[in-house]
């Protein structure tokens, strides 16, 4: 038996273990590391903070009105996660609710919350899950236990921090 000695997540991982039903087929941790990265973002979470709202959402030509009602709204997010399949929906200040269904490294459908459906990938690497939007590139990662997601247009720059509920 192998061991992989490195910590991550707080956790030790022992490569090559039948105790742990990692079988021995592979030599590499990185399905094991994977796994372990996505399984951070499962659960509830609730905006804390925001930054670059305003300017994003004039960008991406959302209505003000519909501007003011987010400015301070707690958006929740939940993300429900098995293995590399995941479930990410939004409740927005509208009450509308926008679920988008992807498995990593695999093309999806998914839809913006003005309801537009496009094609995109979710990749993931170094923790962070990454796609690219029609009008923006997104980005989400956990950071000190916070779900810290970026949406950058051009030079406009969304960020947006959630606490776990």
């Amino acid at each position: 038996m192998y061991k992989w000695n490195t910590e991550f997540v707080g956790v030790h991982f022992l490569e090559r273990s039948q105790r742990l039903g990692l079988g021995t087929a592979s030599p590499s941790p990185l399905p094991l590391l994977c796994f372990l990265y996505t399984m951070a973002f499962a659960g509830k979470w609730e905006t804390e903070s925001q930054e670059g709202y305003d300017e994003f959402c004039k960008l991406l030509g959302i209505p003000d009105d519909i501007i003011e009602k987010g400015r301070d709204y707690k958006l929740i997010t939940e993300v429900v996660q098995n293995g590399n399949v995941f479930s990410w929906s939004q409740l927005y200040p509208t009450n509308k609710t926008i679920s988008n269904k992807f498995v990593i490294d695999q093309e999806c459908d998914m839809e913006t919350i003005g309801g537009k459906k496009f094609k995109a990938t979710v990749t993931m690497e170094g923790g962070k899950l990454s796609t690219k939007f029609p009008n923006y590139h997104h980005t989400s990662e956990i950071s000190g236990g916070k779900l810290i997601e970026t949406s950058i247009a051009g030079s406009v720059v969304l960020k947006r921090t959630s606490k776990k509920i």
